[in-house]
């Protein structure tokens, strides 16, 4: 029989302790084997809180992982160089590059967009609500841009 702990650690830092260890202790699995393999799999998501699955076999003792991808905030903050989102509605947090947010929409497996221009437009969406700028513009121009098609070359 399989027990699944849902977690969320901080990329390639995850501890024996809580949220994991008292999780893993009575399942009798090795607590430091899979926080191991957990810090190794987290690792590109350094300074992130990624959400995790430890699926394990009861029976035999047996685990595996599954890494999610952080939310697109944590990742645009990281690739813009800020601690947070800006505090009012006209103040500006920091800036993006167009290259970076397709990069992070290539990578982003939560999804709910059906391609990568739409999830590039729902992570300018996020930027827009963190007052985060794109090359240097207000993001609400960029996703006019990217429905205008200017975009589409750099697009996969």
């Amino acid at each position: 029989m399989d027990k699944t702990i849902d977690a969320i650690v901080d990329g390639g830092k995850a501890t024996s302790g809580p949220p994991l260890g008292p999780a893993l202790g009575p399942l009798g699995v090795n607590a430091g084997q899979v926080v191991a393999k957990i810090n190794e799999a987290t690792s590109s998501f350094s300074g992130m809180k990624v959400p995790v699955k430890v699926i394990v076999n009861t029976k035999t003792k047996e685990f595996k992982i599954e890494i999610g991808t952080p939310p697109t905030a944590e990742i645009i903050k990281k690739e813009a160089g800020i601690a947070k989102g800006a505090a009012s509605k006209d103040a500006k947090a920091g800036n993006i590059e167009l290259e970076k947010i397709i990069k992070i929409a290539k990578q982003k497996s939560n999804s709910l967009g059906k391609d990568t221009k739409s999830v590039v437009n729902e992570i300018l969406g996020t930027c827009v609500s963190m007052g985060v700028t794109v090359n240097g513009k207000d993001a609400k121009l960029v996703i006019k841009e990217m429905k205008e098609g200017k975009h589409e070359p750099l697009l996969p």
